[in-house]
């Protein structure tokens, strides 16, 4: 495997002028540790780390419960329609700087209602700041609300009822995270999703087996899925995978922050590639695990993909997305276009 170091600069370059877009990123996972200590620090929140280097002790996490353990924490920093703004403006900054041109980001938006705050005020906040975003940095940035499954189907109605009674244009549709459970509880509340013009785009496969992906395909009506990686646990699974192209949102270093894979060069992202399966590379909760989506161009180069590989995830991206026809032939033609040039 190679070093950090050792990456070419030729490489570097290549991913750093490579146009991606992002459809795994949480937004409030985006938080960084100076926010986090800003808005502690603003609403009297006293029982988190107060020092920047404490925030860092916090992030590294035992297994995947505790992860939701600290995501849940820092979410409670989230109160006002100002916070979600700022929020929203330095992920987009953050976004925009690694030439990221269009981001589906999933919202919490449950844990914000289950503590009390309205959906108006999640949606005003995170809309005020997209448009400031947009028209400061070019990025676009389309919402993907969700709810955590281990809350059970009642989170997912209220979720869905504070989507349809107050969601912006900007939303583009549903997710469920959390703990993985059994998906086929979640089958109404994803009807009425979809027939309500939300894509359904759920969580399935991270920890929980390839059967959790079977349910979300078979019983949600999955357009993506987010993670996916237990797929590779099934031949029957890679086989449908391969056929329909239904895309996958792989996390590489989430999944191993996670523990969801022990080692990064254990991580099935080559093999995925080489199975000619539909992936799309994303970051999930950059700050909480290290990284960022450039990061994740270069682990998948140090795991072994070439340029071509790594130009064939960003045109992925761009194919997976819900960008308008234009926009996406138009990224494409700028990624043929790097690719032709190196």
């Amino acid at each position: 495997m190679t070093a950090a170091a050792e990456i070419p600069s030729s490489v570097e370059a290549f991913i750093r002028d490579l146009p991606k877009v992002e459809l795994h990123v949480h937004l409030e996972g985006s938080m960084q540790p100076a926010t986090l200590l800003e808005l502690a620090r603003k609403h009297g929140v006293d029982d988190l780390p107060d020092t920047i280097e404490a925030i860092a002790d916090y992030y590294e996490f035992r297994d995947f419960p505790h992860f939701i353990d600290v995501y849940i924490n820092s979410v409670r920093t989230l109160r006002d329609e100002s916070d979600f703004a700022l929020l929203t403006r330095d992920v987009a900054r953050r976004l925009a700087a690694q030439n990221v041109r269009y981001a589906e980001v999933h919202l919490s938006l449950y844990n914000h209602l289950l503590r009390g705050v309205p959906a108006q005020v999640v949606f005003a906040g995170v809309e005020h700041g997209r448009i400031e975003a947009e028209r400061e940095h070019g990025i676009r940035l389309r919402w993907i609300p969700d709810f955590p499954g281990d809350y059970g189907v009642e989170a997912g109605e209220r979720t869905l009822e504070a989507v349809l009674a107050h969601g912006p244009a900007s939303v583009v549709g549903l997710g469920i995270g959390g703990i993985e459970v059994d998906r086929d509880p979640f089958a109404d509340v994803y009807a009425r999703a979809r027939a309500n013009g939300l894509h359904s785009l759920p969580h399935a496969g991270e920890n929980g087996g390839p059967g959790r992906v079977w349910s979300a395909i078979r019983v949600l009506g999955a357009e993506r899925i987010g993670h996916g990686i237990d797929s590779m646990k099934d031949p029957e699974l890679v086989a449908y995978l391969r056929e329909t192209q239904l895309p996958l949102d792989v996390s590489p270093t989430s999944n191993l922050r996670t523990r969801a894979v022990e080692a990064i060069g254990d991580h099935p992202l080559p093999r995925m590639v080489e199975e000619g399966l539909m992936v799309t590379l994303n970051s999930d909760d950059p700050p909480m695990f290290g990284t960022d989506l450039t990061n994740e161009y270069r682990t998948a180069y140090r795991i072994g993909l070439g340029l071509d590989d790594l130009a064939g995830l960003a045109r992925n991206g761009v194919t997976a997305s819900f960008l308008d026809d234009a926009a996406k032939r138009e990224l494409t033609a700028e990624i043929d276009a790097l690719v032709a040039r190196s």
